[in-house]
């Protein structure tokens, strides 16, 4: 199998009652076989479900995990997007009660590609990566649209133990939305190949800083 991140080899990680999984021998990144995903009809049902929005006290502390770190790079008048903002944005909001100018994209709830065509100061891409069907293609995406010396935040919750079983125990894999998992090797692959700086802040907060 191909990696659909890197197009190395990859091969059989774990398999459940679902679907079969693939690791990357090369970049490490685990992802659920292609032919098995839910048609994007069936997972905008299952986002449509999310509850989550600007009045919720402990969604706000939940992004705040990226939001603060990522403010401690920016200063006010600064112009971001927040690519994948879902049903109910959030994230925008906090970042415009710190001074900086927002924008949002969503490819089902605010789905103006208008958005892509510009660079920002930074872009925040949170609880989303892991949805990427082609990340070979979503991220180059997201990366081209911060401008140099910008921040791009990314919040996923990485894998960090090795076995199969480990991953099959994993909560986060069972979300059938999840399809796309990354390992810290995974980060250090991205940083490497887009010539970016890495930080990685927790086992579910990473920040690039492309060059200038």
């Amino acid at each position: 199998m191909q990696c659909t991140l890197c197009s190395s080899i990859s091969k059989p990680f774990c398999a459940d009652k679902k679907r079969q999984y693939f690791r990357c021998t090369e970049c490490d990144l685990i992802f659920a076989d292609p032919d098995t995903l839910l048609s994007q009809a069936e997972e905008k049902l299952i986002y449509d479900y999310h509850e989550n929005g600007p009045n919720d006290v402990g969604y706000r502390e939940f992004l705040n995990h990226l939001a603060s770190p990522l403010l401690d790079k920016l200063s006010p008048g600064m112009e971001g997007l927040d690519f994948g903002s879902g049903p109910g944005p959030t994230l925008n909001l906090m970042l415009e009660e710190q001074g900086m100018k927002m924008s949002v994209y969503d490819i089902y709830y605010a789905p103006d590609i208008g958005q892509l065509s510009c660079l920002y100061d930074f872009v925040t891409c949170t609880e989303v990566a892991e949805h990427f069907r082609e990340p070979n293609k979503s991220w180059p995406q997201l990366i081209d649209l911060v401008k140099p010396g910008g921040w791009l935040g990314v919040m996923t919750c990485m894998f960090t133990k090795e076995t199969a079983d480990d991953f099959n125990l994993w909560s986060y894999k069972g979300d059938p939305t999840h399809i796309s998992f990354y390992t810290p090797k995974t980060m250090q692959w991205i940083a490497r190949h887009f010539r970016l700086e890495l930080e990685i802040v927790s086992n579910r907060v990473i920040l690039f800083k492309a060059l200038i």
